[in-house]
């Protein structure tokens, strides 16, 4: 399959090498790929250059949202939520028509400092805010409540966790489903329309603090039943 994962920060690398490595064809989007290409220091989250990452992983070309997103099948929305809906703005709405959206990105606000907030829940989320916001695209909200190692290799974790899908296309879940136990999910949840994805990123508060509390982000949920 065409791939897009818009976003270059630690979560849509690790996306994007995963994806490649299970023989797809991946595009990274970003902004403005020559400036992203260019710098040579760590981002504010300690990332470290996306050239090195890049030079890693040659099978994996680095586009500007709008390219990357016109020769794709799926797209990966891997970005920062606060700036999710500038991103796919730019990707195009002509290229997002028809397409899913498998959107893994978290509404957190850090403007009052850490741990971070959400900046929409209760009423709404921001898998309903990409769906209102391009009304033709397919959007699956998954994956967002667990670190990004474990969103691509949930096999390093000792136990099979859960995840969630959410999203008004059927078939659109059906192949995000397929695509995450490629990545070797075993237990995915479909909990209903995109309206559902309020639960799933209201989860974030609370998997935040058990970081906290763990010293470690390396766990997931398990939804016994």
């Amino acid at each position: 399959m065409r791939i897009a994962v818009l976003g270059t920060g630690r979560v849509g690398r690790t996306i994007a090498a995963r994806l490649a490595e299970l023989g797809h064809t991946v595009t990274l989007g970003t902004r403005d790929p020559e400036a992203t290409l260019s710098r040579t220091a760590p981002d504010a989250m300690g990332t470290p250059p996306l050239a090195d990452w890049a030079a890693d992983n040659p099978g994996i070309d680095v586009a500007r949202f709008a390219d990357a997103a016109a020769g794709a099948e799926l797209i990966v929305n891997a970005t920062n939520g606060g700036a999710s809906l500038d991103a796919l703005t730019q990707a195009g709405t002509e290229n997002l028509d028809g397409k899913v959206i498998l959107d893994i990105a978290n509404p957190l606000d850090t403007s009052q400092g850490m741990p971070p907030t959400l900046f929409v829940k209760d009423t709404d989320s921001l898998g309903e805010q990409i769906q209102r916001a391009f009304p033709a695209a397919r959007v699956v909200k998954s994956l967002n409540t667990l670190t990004a190692e474990f969103q691509a290799y949930p096999a390093r974790l000792p136990e099979t966790g859960t995840v969630f899908v959410s999203g008004n296309d059927a078939e659109a879940k059906s192949t995000v489903t397929e695509l995450l136990k490629d990545f070797g999910h075993q237990d995915v949840i479909d909990l209903g329309d995109i309206t559902t994805a309020r639960g799933a990123e209201m989860v974030m508060p609370l998997w935040l603090r058990l970081w906290g509390a763990l010293g470690s982000p390396a766990f997931n949920f398990k939804i016994v039943r």
